[in-house]
Order: structure tokens, then C-alpha cells, then sequence
């Protein structure tokens, strides 16, 4: 099962090592800062459309993002 606190996880750190400002990064989504520590914090999931630019702009792999590799390797 792809479990939103691994993908909170992974996207936190991915900001983190961005050595981008939060308000850097949304932006450069189109988001307000406000947005993005949200993402972070794990108070809410990014739309399907703000995943995409967050995988872009913190040049992610979507599946890592959303733990794909797990899923599969649960089932």
C-alpha cells in the first residue's frame, strides 16, 4: 500500500535538499508559500497537477515519489 506519510517523508527531504526556500519553490509551482509547508508538514497532499511541477522543479523521479518500488514490492 502507498502510505501518504512515506511520500510526505520523501517529498520533505527532497525540499530540503533542493537548498531551495520554500517560498522559492512555490513560486516557481505557482503556489502560495503557505501551500508548500503544507506538503511538508504532511497537512495536505499536492493536487496531481502541483505533484508534477514539485517532481520538475526538485527534478524528482514521480515514481520514487510515490513509493511505486513499494507497492509493487508488497504485492
Amino acid at each position: 500500500m502507498i502510505k501518504f506519510e512515506k511520500i510526505q517523508k520523501k517529498l520533505s527531504e527532497a525540499i530540503k535538499q533542493s537548498g531551495k526556500s520554500q517560498s522559492e519553490i512555490a513560486r516557481q509551482i505557482g503556489v502560495k508559500p503557505q501551500q508548500v509547508s503544507a506538503y511538508v508538514l504532511g497537512k495536505q497532499m499536492p493536487a496531481v497537477d502541483n505533484l508534477a511541477k514539485l517532481c520538475a522543479v526538485l527534478d524528482l523521479d514521480a515514481n520514487d515519489l510515490l513509493c511505486v518500488e513499494d507497492y509493487y514490492k508488497e504485492n
